[in-house]
């Protein structure tokens, strides 16, 4: 099919490398325009926008941060005369919907200018570092980054499941051995293929007393997936902590979280 737009995002791929050029003001506003014309429940979002390589990941020109918004909400609802009553929770998932319209949009927006960009899903781990740089009040919380600029690298487009693991439509299926081996085989041999990891060098390590049984020529990506869901953040407590921190939550105990 013949599509600029389907065609662009068909071919998007995260980008780690960038140009030492710098976006221009009209490009850097193009960008934030789309953002926030992004479809939204309440807009309780905001957009914080970093443009110090030495800082930013991947030292690009320019790094967004999407957060999950109250603070301005309410003081909307404060000067209609109203408090807010809705629980944080479904507040804060409508706020993640908010956010996550709006990033996106600026993904494509960027694609469509001929910049490159990648998503930094562990902001949220930093979200007191960046509370203290941009002085963030209470009720605003970073949910995930986005390093934007000129691609200075041309990575294959990454593989996904089949689209039958993916788009389902009737009855949920309980996925059987075939199904479950056609997914993860699309997987492995799509990133060994391309030698994702032996170019990266990165091979999540195992725990003491573990045996590794993999390389770099058989280490794929339904072994990395599930050494992050097995090996990392055991816990809530320090993502619960966050959120505290950040304002959130302080009407409920621990027992309620």
């Amino acid at each position: 099919m013949q599509n600029e737009t389907l065609n662009l995002l068909l071919n998007r791929k995260s980008v780690r490398a960038f140009t030492a050029q710098n976006p221009d003001e009209r490009n850097v506003k193009a960008l934030t325009d789309a953002a926030c014309q992004a479809p939204f429940a309440y807009q309780a979002y905001s957009i914080l926008l970093r443009r110090d390589r030495s800082k930013n990941p991947f030292q690009a020109p320019l790094y967004f941060i999407f957060c999950a918004d109250l603070f301005k909400l309410e003081k909307i609802i404060e000067k209609r005369g109203w408090k807010r009553s809705m629980n944080d929770i479904f507040t804060l998932l409508l706020s993640f919907q908010d956010a996550a319209y709006a990033a996106q949009n600026l993904v494509v927006a960027a694609e469509s200018l001929g910049m490159g960009s990648c998503y930094i899903g562990g902001a949220p781990l930093g979200a007191l570092s960046l509370k203290t740089e941009f002085d963030l009040p209470e009720k605003v919380f970073p949910l995930v980054g986005l390093s934007v600029g000129y691609p200075a690298e041309n990575p294959p487009v990454r593989p996904r499941f089949p689209r039958s693991f993916t788009i389902i439509e009737g009855k949920y299926p309980r996925w059987d051995e075939k199904n479950l081996n056609e997914a993860m085989e699309r997987m492995d041999k799509g990133y060994l293929d391309q030698d994702y990891y032996k170019k990266s060098g990165y091979q999540i390590p195992l725990p003491p007393g573990k045996e590794e049984n993999y390389t770099f020529e058989t280490y794929s990506w339904t072994e990395h997936i599930s050494r992050k869901f097995g090996l990392w953040e055991k816990s809530s407590e320090r993502i619960l902590s966050l959120f505290d921190q950040c304002g959130f939550f302080k009407d409920c105990s621990k027992d309620d979280h």
